[in-house]
């Protein structure tokens, strides 16, 4: 059985790993996302949206090599976020935003990024750099039409507010949600076919990760 670190405090993504029969250690990243945005814009590392998190994926799946939990293990990273109309839009934080964000959103088409990076964590050597592997998988996000009421109602809950987008596919706001072009789970901000997919670049069976198979939880 191979352990997995999961390098986030997303309740979505500890979710969908459960869901699909994987309890991974939980280590909070915490990167300052901003400042790797900026440091790499600054040195053309980055240049869309794919790129931006795909590279933030890979700070916070490095940010946590060194934790004690993570030794021996794979380290998974992720990082999400929409883009409308070439525009990368994060997470609002506040509630004008999330309004604002939705008005400009609704009855229209994005694509929602999520970057994964996969670290082999398992031979961790002095001085060595451990292999690792890294995929941006998109999906499209068709949104319903909303009223201003409706928006309201769902900004005023606070789930948009701290997620990607500022929507969920598992949440009160899979219901705002017309249609999804691919993989859903890009949506979520993990997915597992990509995951599968990272795994078997560095020669680890997915099902290997299987720890939760028969769990009720």
């Amino acid at each position: 059985m191979t352990r997995l670190v999961l390098a986030s405090t997303s309740p979505a993504r500890l979710r969908l790993l459960r869901d699909g029969g994987i309890e991974p250690i939980v280590i909070p990243s915490r990167v300052d996302e901003d400042a790797v945005v900026e440091r790499l814009t600054a040195t053309g590392a980055i240049g869309n949206t794919e790129t931006m998190v795909l590279a933030l994926a890979k700070a916070k799946a490095e940010a946590v090599v060194g934790h004690p939990d993570a030794a021996g293990a794979l380290i998974i990273g992720c990082d999400s976020s929409l883009e409308l109309n070439g525009e990368s839009l994060g997470k609002p934080h506040d509630p004008v935003t999330a309004i604002a964000r939705w008005q400009s959103m609704r009855g229209r088409s994005g694509r929602l990024y999520s970057g994964h990076w996969l670290i082999d964590n398992r031979h961790l050597q002095p001085g060595k750099v451990p292999p690792a592997t890294g995929h941006a998988s998109f999906a499209t996000v068709n949104f319903a039409d909303l009223s201003d009421a409706e928006i309201e109602a769902y900004v005023a809950t606070g789930e948009p507010l701290a997620v990607a987008g500022a929507f969920t596919i598992d949440g009160l706001g899979g219901a705002f949600l017309e249609s999804i072009e691919g993989d859903a789970h890009t949506v979520v901000g993990l997915s597992l076919p990509t995951l599968r997919n990272l795994t078997k670049r560095i020669g680890v069976e997915y099902t290997s990760l299987w720890n939760r198979i028969g769990s009720n939880e």
